[in-house]
């Protein structure tokens, strides 16, 4: 999978915190397309979510482990 360019990374991050129920910023449109195109965000109502390969690919990158934020 190609290296998320740091835009995309803080998207990701951001989608991670929308779906925890937190305020946001705007998402970049660009970005969130991108996102999009790699399965690591879908399009909704809302604008965009996090997808489980997301929320994974963002544990990966942090260290963390799994998360939650897929189901």
């Amino acid at each position: 999978m190609d290296d998320l360019t740091p835009g995309e990374l803080e998207a990701l991050q951001n989608l991670a915190h929308k779906k925890a129920g937190d305020p946001v910023p705007f998402i970049n449109i660009a970005d969130a397309r991108r996102l999009t195109e790699l399965g690591l965000a879908q399009r909704s109502h809302e604008g965009w979510d996090i997808t489980p390969a997301g929320a994974a690919r963002l544990a990966r990158l942090s260290g963390s482990g799994p998360t939650d934020m897929g189901r």
